[in-house]
């Protein structure tokens, strides 16, 4: 809770300069005001830096995502939903919508990406060294976050929304999964116990590796053609953060 105050408090600063400046909170009339008067872009540099701290809590980027692992103390399908659905896709979605000001903005967009790309490898290298199944889960929730704010501080923000589409979808599924390895196992979490289930439970078995699978971005599954929309738009960005 204390965490995601932080992120709010950044939010609603931001949101009290753009009704400053716009006297308005909607969209449309934000966007137009803000093209039909002359605003230094530093301003909106200003307002995407306090736009970021809020996506920093919601949508777990390093430095404000030490709530999403303990989370993990909660029950298995809110874990799925704040995953999936609902919280941690919050500031993702913030930034594709918000898109005007951010690329309106000196620098806006290259913090939006060099916080993704921390966050990206930060949380897998952290997730390798976790072994509580549901906390291994959580970290690569946090970096595939990284991923979908990367591409969206590179400007490709419909492949952010794609992955955020697909992400949820098989981030659900490892989540269930889990819950459902953890009822047959009587609440043992420690992976390095878990194994050898296959006969007691062959469905979660399969559903779970075709999760993983979809995960790591394997060909055919649904998050090969996500994560590798992002990969090759950013190596093909004339942005230097993207190279």
């Amino acid at each position: 809770m204390l965490i995601n105050k932080i992120g709010d408090l950044g939010l609603l600063l931001g949101l009290f300069y753009l009704y400053f400046l716009t006297k308005g909170f909607s969209y449309t009339s934000i966007h137009a005001i803000s093209l039909n008067i002359i605003i230094s872009p530093y301003i909106f540099d200003f307002i995407s830096m306090l736009l970021m701290i809020g996506v920093a809590g919601k949508s777990a980027q390093v430095g404000l995502h030490i709530w999403l692992p303990d989370a993990m103390e909660g029950p298995t399908p809110v874990s799925a939903l704040i995953h999936a659905a609902t919280m941690v896709t919050a500031g993702v979605y913030l930034i594709i919508r918000c898109s005007f000001i951010f690329e309106q903005s000196y620098y806006g967009l290259t913090i939006v990406a060099i916080c993704g790309g921390i966050t990206a490898l930060f949380g897998s290298f952290v997730g390798v060294a976790q072994n509580d199944i549901k906390r291994i889960i959580a970290f690569s929730t946090c970096s595939q976050l990284g991923y979908m704010v990367l591409i969206a501080g590179l400007s490709g923000y419909k492949y952010s929304l794609y992955h955020l589409s697909t992400h949820a979808v098989f981030k659900g599924l490892l989540f269930l999964s889990a819950g459902a390895i953890l009822h047959a196992l009587i609440d043992e979490q420690d992976s390095r116990k878990l194994g050898g289930n296959i006969k007691q439970i062959p469905y979660v078995y399969l559903v779970f590796v075709v999760g993983s699978f979809a995960l790591m971005g394997m060909p055919f599954m649904a998050g090969f053609y996500s994560k590798d929309l992002i990969i090759e738009f950013a190596l093909s960005s004339t942005n230097s953060i993207g190279a």
